[in-house]
């Protein structure tokens, strides 16, 4: 069963109960695109005792503000009550709800292309906020004033710039001028919430025109304090130079692409990003313009190549490259992948032929220079210099006498 199909038998149950039983918000703005929803949510009349009381897998998390999720085989399901809000205290949740009708719910949406509901034993749009007709023209607009609409959730004016990113519509001028006028309290917004939606918008092909929006309404400035206008004039084309599937790790490297590593690092934490997604970034950054000689050892470029963000590492190098109108350097960088493709499908980070306790049986004394010994046999095995543990052996011995690094 897929999601689309428990929400089905989610609004016929409800409607066999007695209930209004509705499709609601962006599932129904992605059916009228022709999109692939990511998941249905229902609004229905039932109250949530009743909603719990017809299904019996239900999770209880918003229940005070109307809101159940019905669990169906492997289905998470958002079934709203219908419903108007008192005033946002924190900016985020309202004080308190009211159970009302269909009208008045799509009243407290957001926008208006995320207000509209469909009925489905009818087979028909129920539309209150004229958001058909926003959809038509690619607008993204709020329901009612936007400044009232923000307040009540911040977040929203980066969601009006992910939609507007998403599905290339234009954000309306009143809902524009809003989020430029109240840009920076969206620091009142925690960092997890922040990134979710940044992610929304760097990492979808269309990034440059979200990155722009960023720039433009002073979100980008608020988020990161000291990002400054020629940094985001090359964060720009930084990103329209990325391949179209980007990750979010190498689209924020991108946006920071004319920044200080450290700098970059610092402003990122307040998006308290994985420890992964965060050493992904600092590796790209760190890295950048450090392996452009493409007669580089094979030792160097099996090391390099065995690095596990490497292939966005070369993404990020030539979208740097280009970006600069550097001919010989891209040039370069097209002669080090044609030589990566040549070596075919070797062992990238092959086992030491010998570990720290043989070299030690051959006389080496533990500290730095067992470090440095085994480190030289390593590179001579990535070279295909040696490829046995007895000519390994060989080598240490003759590099042993060689340097007097003995004990005796």
């Amino acid at each position: 069963m897929t999601n689309k199909q428990a929400a089905i038998k989610i609004v016929k149950r409800l409607s066999k109960e007695g209930f209004e039983a509705l499709l609601a918000g962006g599932c129904v703005r992605d059916m009228l695109l022709g999109r692939q929803a990511s998941d249905y949510d229902v609004a229905t009349s039932a109250k949530p005792d009743q909603i719990m009381s017809i299904f019996p897998r239900t999770l209880k998390v918003g229940a005070k503000f109307g809101v159940v999720i019905v669990l169906m085989e492997a289905n998470q399901v958002e079934v709203a009550t219908f419903r108007s809000e008192s005033a946002y205290s924190d900016g985020r949740h309202p004080g308190s709800v009211t159970f009302t009708d269909a009208a008045s719910d799509a009243g407290r949406r957001d926008f208006t292309i995320n207000g509209m509901f469909y009925d489905l034993p009818q087979q028909k749009l129920i539309d209150y906020v004229n958001g058909h007709a926003d959809l038509e023209n690619k607008i993204v607009r709020t329901i009612g004033k936007p400044g009232e609409r923000f307040e009540e959730d911040y977040l929203r004016m980066l969601r009006a710039v992910r939609f507007s990113t998403q599905l290339n519509f234009t954000i309306e001028p009143s809902t524009f001028s809003a989020i430029c006028e109240n840009a920076e309290k969206i620091t009142q917004i925690s960092g997890e919430r922040i990134a979710i939606e940044l992610e929304g918008i760097l990492a979808n092909p269309n990034r440059t025109n979200g990155a722009e929006l960023l720039i433009r309404t002073e979100l980008a400035g608020a988020i990161f304090p000291g990002f400054n206008k020629n940094q985001a004039k090359l964060a720009l084309v930084i990103l329209k130079n990325l391949p179209k599937k980007t990750d979010f790790p190498l689209a924020l490297a991108g946006f920071f692409a004319g920044c200080e590593t450290k700098f970059a690092l610092e402003k990122i934490t307040i998006l308290k990003l994985s420890r992964n997604q965060t050493k992904h970034i600092k590796f790209l950054l760190v890295n950048r313009g450090k392996w452009l000689d493409e007669d580089m050892s094979l030792a160097q470029l099996k090391i390099t190549l065995a690095e596990p963000y490497f292939w966005d590492l070369y993404e990020f190098e030539k979208a740097i490259r280009k970006t600069a109108g550097c001919r010989k350097d891209i040039a370069a960088l097209r002669r080090i992948r044609k030589r990566i493709k040549s070596l075919g499908d070797i062992e990238l980070k092959p086992k030491p032929l010998l570990n720290g306790n043989d070299l030690i049986k051959l006389g080496t004394a533990p500290g730095p220079k067992l470090g440095q010994l085994a480190q030289e046999i390593y590179i001579a095995q990535l070279e295909g210099t040696l490829q046995t543990p007895k000519q390994a052996r060989h080598w240490a011995e003759l590099w042993l006498h060689k340097h007097h690094f003995t004990e005796q």
